[in-house]
Order: structure tokens, then C-alpha cells, then sequence
């Protein structure tokens, strides 16, 4: 977060310049896409300066051939995309089958394996009274066995904002800047 401040306080300082100087709004393109995507409170949609460089992108990209503006200065590179968030804790990623494109594996699930022996076990009184448990046998009906453990898939979440950049700060270590190219 440290150099995107450095960054801005930089094109701040170049706007102040004289007039024969360079202007932030001078600033290369991928730059400003660099800056504005990194722009967390508010969000690029809600900072002016951002709105033209960020649209002027995102009607770049529907056209063929399209190349991302890189900014050389913050030794970033292209951006790079999670359309899903993590799994929550416990369980790990499943892949749907589905695409045009020869079944394409999709990774869309979230799967927990779970003890469902809990509910097979009953209690029981022996002859002196006492109470012990009994297991009943049952068979799992997904693929005829008698396991206690079952999977269970649910959709996985989908990110807000599924682009993100890797932005080295002072001391050359990558922070991820998450952003969205909603309009």
C-alpha cells in the first residue's frame, strides 16, 4: 500500500509542476490502470480522475488483439484473475463438468467430507439395564458401501473482484491489490 501512495503523492506532485512540466493525467496508461485498480476506499468507480482510463480499458478489452497497458515504473506485469473465492476452512475445491469446449473442468464447487455415522447409532438396554450403543447397518445409497463418510458439494463463492495485480512495495514484496472492471 506503501508504494501506491508513493505512486500518488508522485502524480500529485507531477500535476503541481509548471505548466511546461508533465501532468498526472499525463501519466502512461497502463499507470493510471495500475493506480486506479489499486484504489481501495473508494474504489476506482468512485474516484473521477479513475472513470476515463478504467471505461477506456474495459472497451479495450471487448476488442480483438487486445494487449493490457502495462506500467514499467511499478514492475507489476499484466494483472491476473480468481473468479472464485476460497473455500471456507474444512473444505477443498470440486470441479463441475460443463463447456462448451470438450467438458471443460471447471473448479465451481466446494466439498466437505462428513461423518454421517452419528445418525447409524442407537442405544440400546442390555439384561442388566444398561445402556450401550449400538451401530445399525446401513448402506450408503450413492454407491452401495457401508461408509461413514459422505462428500458434500455446494456452489463456491464468486469474487466481487476477481482481478488483481501484485504490486511490490518498498521492500520488493508483492501485495495483491484486488479490483473488479464492473461498470
Amino acid at each position: 500500500m506503501k508504494n501506491l501512495l508513493y505512486a500518488a503523492a508522485s502524480l500529485a506532485a507531477v500535476a503541481i509542476l509548471p505548466a511546461t512540466a508533465a501532468r498526472a493525467q499525463d501519466a502512461s496508461w497502463g499507470c493510471q490502470v495500475l493506480l486506479c485498480a489499486a484504489s481501495q476506499s473508494p474504489s476506482w468507480h468512485g474516484v473521477s480522475y479513475c472513470v476515463p482510463p478504467m471505461t477506456k480499458l474495459i472497451r479495450a478489452m471487448a476488442k480483438p488483439g487486445f494487449s493490457w497497458p502495462i506500467c514499467h515504473e511499478a514492475k507489476a506485469g499484466e494483472p491476473g484473475r480468481q473468479e472464485y473465492a476460497d473455500c471456507p476452512e474444512g473444505s477443498k475445491v470440486g470441479y463441475s463438468e460443463r463447456g462448451k469446449e470438450g467438458n471443460r473442468r471447471v473448479p465451481d464447487q466446494c466439498v466437505k467430507t462428513v461423518n454421517v455415522c452419528k445418525s447409524r447409532f442407537n442405544s440400546q438396554a442390555d439384561k442388566n439395564g444398561l445402556t450401550i450403543p449400538v451401530r445399525r447397518a446401513g448402506r450408503d445409497s450413492d454407491n452401495g458401501s457401508d461408509s461413514c463418510t459422505k462428500e458434500i458439494s455446494s456452489m463456491r463463492p464468486r469474487r466481487a473482484d476477481p482481478w488483481y495485480f501484485d504490486i511490490p512495495n518498498d521492500q520488493g514484496v508483492k501485495q495483491r491489490h484486488w479490483f473488479n472492471l464492473n461498470l
